[in-house]
């Protein structure tokens, strides 16, 4: 079992070890992630019918992540890589793992059994790489599910047993099936550990290592993560066969194509104001908060003010999730509030702007909400509001993020708050409310399975002492009778 005692603070811990080849310069100039490379992924020995799935999606150059880590990555090496949110991480490890099982057949007969397997810290996350990989497999007659927790495990289960080639999951979901006996990891090929810092914050990294150790020895491994800390290298000297290490920017290093802007308002109801109007331009923006309360709280304001909001998440059914990133991607709500929840792995185009309403509490967070704007050489721009009295704290964030914006005293009406705002949507009549039917989905996990047991047996054993004429029963009313008495 790991316990995430060690931090690594530096790039340069991890680039010294014995065990680590660095192929690229770690200060790569942050202008090198702005425009694409003059080499095509065919150069980069991409598969034909890959390369034209991204050319269908407007993608035609690699960025730089992809163009340092495909050579490597497509050659079997195992690769530790770091690039800002936004860089194209996604498709660094995606296009490699779809090529090189393409080019294995597989050598189970019947239903194909897992050989590539991605492990992300979050649903969110899970879900936006299976949204990348899935076009890129089905063009190579690959298969591709998702498993996470929060939904039942049926369909998980289902899609296993009619036979996948690729995995994405999230730690939890994918032991409890192990541990069930529904899932073996002994065909796996190549594995990929997206966001392992975050994976580690979150505390999973005992499980991560159960897992890794249930794949073959001598398969590919992958890393790649916006930063490179946290317990990252024991992961790497325990499972990494001497890697090739790729950096393409600084660590926690702020997007050069996003423009931050530091918002004082005088108090809160000139704060509150000031969220309104920015929230009300046409383009798509995200409101970070710090609770999911006032996140909930935020959207339902917005949207009765003629703003359509969703909200975003821990308290939210996966299903509620899906559905309020679904009016967001489809522009049916313009603004999405959230929480850290979707600071990695949501990924929705066209975001222009960014706002913290709270600031986050440090500065990775700053940075990964922030990553929402500006991404895959796109432009955006980003706002922290504050109060007078989060001046000082506001100072040290920005400045551990490598961040320079001069705070500016504003109130709703400023010309920089207006040119933020753009053109103002149109209003728009709330709908009705209406009573969401519930869900007749049950969790089957096993967490969940044992949670209602649990619930059951104390329910039962409650209603068994509260039955009438039981002697708790008796007990409560002439309680009860002897308060009623007292209080008159």
């Amino acid at each position: 079992m790991i316990f995430l005692r060690r931090t690594i603070t530096s790039i340069d811990v991890l680039a010294n070890s014995p065990k680590i080849r660095l192929k690229s310069d770690v200060t790569h100039h942050a202008k090198a992630t702005k425009t694409m490379s003059t080499k095509n992924f065919t150069d980069l020995g991409v598969p034909a019918k890959i390369a034209a799935v991204l050319t269908t999606q407007g993608i035609d150059s690699p960025f730089p992540i992809q163009v340092d880590t495909l050579p490597d990555t497509m050659a079997g090496e195992d690769v530790l890589g770091r690039g800002k949110t936004g860089s194209g991480k996604t498709l660094a490890f995606s296009i490699p793992m779809v090529a090189r099982l393409s080019a294995r057949a597989n050598s189970t007969q019947g239903a194909p059994k897992p050989r590539g397997l991605v492990l992300a810290p979050t649903r969110e996350l899970a879900t936006q790489i299976t949204n990348t990989l899935q076009p890129l497999a089905k063009a190579m007659n690959l298969r591709v599910t998702t498993i996470f927790g929060g939904v039942p495990q049926n369909k998980q289960v289902r899609a296993i047993r009619e036979g996948v080639e690729i995995i994405v999951a999230t730690p939890g979901r994918l032991e409890d099936l192990m541990k069930q006996g529904l899932l073996k990891l002994d065909g796996i090929e190549i594995t990929v550990l997206d966001e392992a810092d975050h994976m580690a914050d979150l505390g999973f990294l005992p499980g991560v290592t159960r897992i890794l150790s249930a794949t073959p020895r001598g398969g590919q491994r992958l890393l790649f993560s916006a930063t490179l800390d946290n317990g990252v290298q024991k992961l790497v000297d325990k499972f990494l066969q001497n890697p090739v290490m790729h950096a393409v920017d600084e660590a926690n290093s702020p997007v050069s194509q996003m423009t931050h802007h530091v918002f004082e308002a005088n108090d809160a109801e000139a704060k509150k104001l000031l969220v309104f109007a920015l929230a009300s331009g046409t383009g798509r923006r995200i409101l970070f908060m710090r609770t999911k309360h006032h996140a909930k709280k935020l959207a339902k304001a917005l949207t009765q003010a003629g703003i359509p909001a969703v909200d975003l998440h821990g308290n939210l059914s996966q299903a509620a999730r899906d559905r309020n990133l679904e009016s967001f991607s489809a522009g049916r709500a313009k603004v999405l509030v959230a929480t850290d929840v979707a600071a990695r792995g949501v990924h929705v185009e066209g975001v222009e702007l960014v706002i913290h309403v709270d600031p986050p509490a440090e500065h990775k967070a700053y940075l990964h909400r922030s990553g929402r704007t500006a991404r895959a050489g796109a432009s955006g721009d980003v706002v922290t509001l504050s109060l007078p009295t989060q001046r000082q704290d506001l100072a040290i964030l920005m400045r551990q993020a490598k961040i320079s914006a001069t705070p500016k005293s504003v109130h709703a009406k400023s010309p920089e708050v207006t040119a933020l705002i753009g053109e103002v949507a149109p209003y728009v009549k709330p709908a009705a409310s209406a009573s969401q039917p519930k869900s007749n989905g049950r969790s089957t996990g096993q967490n969940a399975q044992r949670k209602r047991a649990l619930r059951e047996s104390g329910g039962a054993k409650n209603q068994q002492s509260t039955r009438p004429g039981s002697k708790s029963h008796s007990q409560g009313a002439a309680a009860g009778r002897r308060r009623r008495q007292n209080s008159r």
